[in-house]
């Protein structure tokens, strides 16, 4: 018998696997894993990409601090410039590149060995000094910055089109993908996994993935397990037309304030990452004292954005793991369940990637990615993985 659920048609009795969350990892792992043939399942509690990825900044990058996450970030912008014809769905993908600006002598050279390690992988990055970045960004201005590493091959993308392209994929491949349904329980046998439950009722299945995003730590509750992936709300403001505004900006990234601004439209979105403080799921946007102090950052580094006005603005959720690096593998403690999550605000240019190394998790076969380094066990020790420095 099928259970009639608020989402898409109805839900199937069982499922050769149950992929948890709707944003653009869950639907990238439905996709391949769908594609290589196994009986796929996704279940979304809203609708899809409607969480992280909505609001996600679209970028794209290769420009990381690690060998595993350079890698990642190529494979996801091998995807991304061939997404219109290999899925027949125009993401607006554009090689505006990324634009780092440096304030803190002490941070050149380290930046200057990861720009050395990207290259080794083909990356284009390299060293400019200020006026070279002003060459970047004619609208900058450049007091106080002692270098920047320039990234012109990154990119961004639409994300909802994205989601809505690998959707159309696995359902093409046989995926059932079912909106308004949220998991309230993974049932286990020992440590086999015998089906989940939803508000739309039971499905037998031997294998999860979580790919639940902000929302993963519960899901992993669920199952009795430990996935260190918390809720930090991050804002943006979204401005009128800036005058000057070049056709092509780079996505600008100030460090270590990590004051960010790209072109939205005739405008920029513009950010920065304030302190973590407490998690928690609130998305409500509150200006307080953060919105000063986003005026004072941008107002130093791009003046004109100043008489621009805000036209819009939003809050949203990173999904933040302690080193600020993603979890994906396969639990040691569990049968079959799977996870792809805490991308810490990379999960959009790394999804891609994080559903070909989860298909091949699944089938048994090794990874064209060493993920071993983004296994959740990393936390069991002290010594856990270095942070990630290239962050937004």
């Amino acid at each position: 018998m099928t259970v009639r659920g608020p989402g898409e048609t109805s839900l199937p009795p069982m499922a050769e696997c149950v992929v948890i969350g709707g944003g653009v990892i869950g639907v990238s792992c439905a996709f391949r894993l769908a594609e290589a043939g196994v009986d796929v399942l996704l279940l979304e509690r809203g609708g899809l990409g409607e969480g992280s990825t909505a609001k996600a900044a679209g970028g794209i990058r290769s420009s990381f601090t690690s060998r595993v996450n350079v890698e990642l970030g190529l494979r996801g912008l091998a995807a991304y410039s061939a997404f219109s014809r290999d899925f027949g769905v125009e993401i607006d993908f554009r090689r505006d590149g990324y634009l780092y600006l440096l304030t803190d002598p002490a941070d050149v050279t380290a930046i200057g060995h990861s720009a050395e390690l990207q290259r080794e992988y083909g990356v284009r990055s390299h060293l400019l000094d200020p006026a070279e970045a002003a060459g970047v960004l004619p609208l900058l201005r450049t007091d106080g910055i002692v270098a920047a590493l320039w990234s012109p091959d990154d990119a961004k993308a639409t994300p909802d089109a994205v989601v809505q392209g690998y959707a159309k994929a696995a359902r093409a491949c046989g995926a059932k993908l079912r909106t308004g349904v949220e998991v309230t329980g993974i049932e286990r046998d020992g440590d086999t996994l015998a089906g989940v439950n939803t508000t739309a009722g039971f499905v037998r299945t031997g294998a999860v993935v979580c790919a639940a995003g902000a929302w993963s730590g519960k899901v992993g509750e669920l199952a009795g397990l430990d996935l260190p992936v918390r809720p930090f709300r991050r804002q943006v403001v979204f401005t009128g037309p800036v005058a000057g505004l070049p056709e092509r900006v780079p996505l600008t990234i100030e460090l270590p304030s990590a004051f960010y601004c790209h072109r939205e439209g005739p405008g920029l979105a513009m950010s920065f990452s304030e302190d973590d403080g407490f998690p928690g799921f609130d998305t409500r946007y509150e200006a307080g004292d953060w919105l000063p102090r986003l005026a004072e950052l941008a107002g130093r580094r791009i003046p004109a954005v100043l008489d621009a006005g805000i036209r819009a603005t939003w809050a949203g959720l990173y999904e933040t793991t302690p080193d600020r690096n993603q979890i994906i593998g396969e639990s040691v403690l569990v049968s079959r369940f799977f996870y792809a999550t805490g991308f810490s605000g990379h999960g959009f240019q790394m999804g891609p990637a994080a559903g070909e190394l989860v298909r091949d998790l699944y089938l048994g076969r090794p990874t064209a990615v060493d993920i071993a380094a983004l296994d959740v066990r990393r936390f069991e020790t002290v010594d856990t993985a270095p942070v990630e420095r290239h962050i937004v």
